[in-house]
């Protein structure tokens, strides 16, 4: 019946919000003194701890909060009322991003906290999701599923770790990673295109080929050459010469480790790939409609193996990250579920590169919290804060954004 009340997704966000930014001003007021103050801090790059800062602001904990909170609950009312389908991504987004904010400067109160730090910190932790995600989408978008990016990642920071201890040297390590990442995934590519066997089930398979490979090669490799003394360093921070020295931008962008730098260099130029070029239109033509695409002359699963190739080299750089940027180390398991979590950053962009990154700086925002206010006395368990991330993602998975549309032919072996 025409006009009938409906409770459909667009409404359910709004709720959402609506709820979780009431319970935070109930939470806050309880907990935090109205006479605190909080202070955003924000230094000038690379300047001594004595310098003055740039801009030091203080807020009012509850006045701060309380202002958020009101922004949340009026756009939830409008968008209960209009439910505009383009606004609920974003106004998904702006509410994970004012929860984590509140926690900030709820854990901060009466303290100064350098946000460009922490922005900064969002970006370094983002750059393995980002990067996973890259590696989704040149997949999916050829209509090959990949759920091995975990174990991609995996695979590719313990060969590289090893690279690195044997030649000393953390470069040679990182295109030891990128090949391994290659050389795992053309076995996800044959089972999947060749033998056209359930892709979720090949890359459940590399998944836990990788972790039994790589526990094998820490315990039987790595740690005896540690235990012989050999030893490396991480990827150095490099500092672009003066773009580094731009207040707040600078320290954003132009102040990372190479890696953390690949990842923003990969995003806009995947993008304009994908979109701009007749490369992109062919990925995207044998991931919608393949039998079209061969009707025009194009080698459907040629183009989906260079496709997964390409996402391989992409995840084994992603792996890099962890063992020879993030620290010169490999442990066990230590991409953590990231490769999943870059899963759902492909999902929250919509299988676009900016989108995605996007979705990866919201994930990574959460552990960038949980770092920035380890010195701080907070009521909340950390617990709660280490599975924050997990969380944000089931929301994504859950299609609490909005249901996404994949490309039509994804998952999909194309017999000719």
């Amino acid at each position: 019946m025409t006009g009938t009340f409906q409770l459909g997704r667009h409404r359910i966000v709004a709720i959402l919000g609506i709820v979780i930014a009431a319970i935070m001003f109930l939470l806050a007021s309880a907990r935090v003194s109205a006479g605190k103050i909080t202070y955003l801090r924000i230094t000038y790059p690379g300047a001594a701890v004595s310098a003055p800062p740039l801009v030091d602001i203080p807020l009012p904990t509850i006045i701060t909060i309380g202002i958020i909170c009101a922004l949340l609950i009026g756009v939830g009312i409008w968008l209960f009322i209009r439910q505009p389908a383009h606004v609920t991504p974003i106004y998904m987004g702006a509410l994970i991003f004012s929860v984590i904010f509140i926690i900030l400067i709820w854990a901060g109160a009466g303290n100064r906290i350098d946000m460009v730090d922490m922005l900064a910190r969002m970006v370094r932790l983002a750059t393995p999701i980002a990067l996973g995600a890259m590696a989704g989408i040149l997949c999916e978008r050829s209509g090959v599923t990949n759920i091995a990016i975990e174990g991609l990642m995996l695979m590719g920071a313990c060969i590289g770790f090893i690279a690195a201890l044997l030649t000393g040297n953390s470069w040679l390590g990182v295109m030891a990673a990128i090949a391994a990442g290659g050389i795992t995934v053309l076995l996800h590519a044959l089972l999947s295109i060749r033998f056209k066997i359930d892709q979720i089930i090949s890359g459940t398979v590399i998944n836990i080929l990788s972790i039994g490979v790589t526990g094998f090669l820490r315990n039987n490799v790595i740690l005896p050459m540690q235990q012989a003394g050999r030893v490396g360093a991480a990827l150095p921070a490099l500092p672009i010469p003066g773009l580094s020295q731009i207040p707040v931008i600078g320290p954003l962008l132009f102040n990372h480790q190479p890696i953390a730098y690949a990842m923003l260099l990969l995003v806009p130029l995947l993008s304009v790939l994908l979109f701009r070029t007749p490369w992109g239109l062919r990925t995207r033509s044998v991931g919608e409609h393949p039998r079209a695409a061969d009707t025009m002359g194009i080698n459907v699963n040629r183009m989906r193996y260079m496709n997964v190739f390409l996402s391989g080299l992409v995840a084994g750089l992603a792996g890099a990250w962890f063992s020879l940027e993030a620290s010169f180390n490999f442990d066990d398991l230590m991409t953590n579920g990231k490769g999943f979590i870059a899963l759902a950053a492909v999902i929250f962009g919509k299988w676009t590169p900016l989108g995605a990154l996007g979705g990866a700086l919201i994930f990574s925002s959460a552990d960038a919290l949980q770092i920035k206010i380890q010195g701080f006395s907070f009521e909340l368990p950390s617990q709660f804060l280490q599975m924050l991330p997990y969380v944000i993602t089931i929301v994504v998975l859950a299609g609490i954004i909005g249901r996404a549309r994949p490309p039509a032919a994804v998952g999909k072996p194309y017999e000719k």
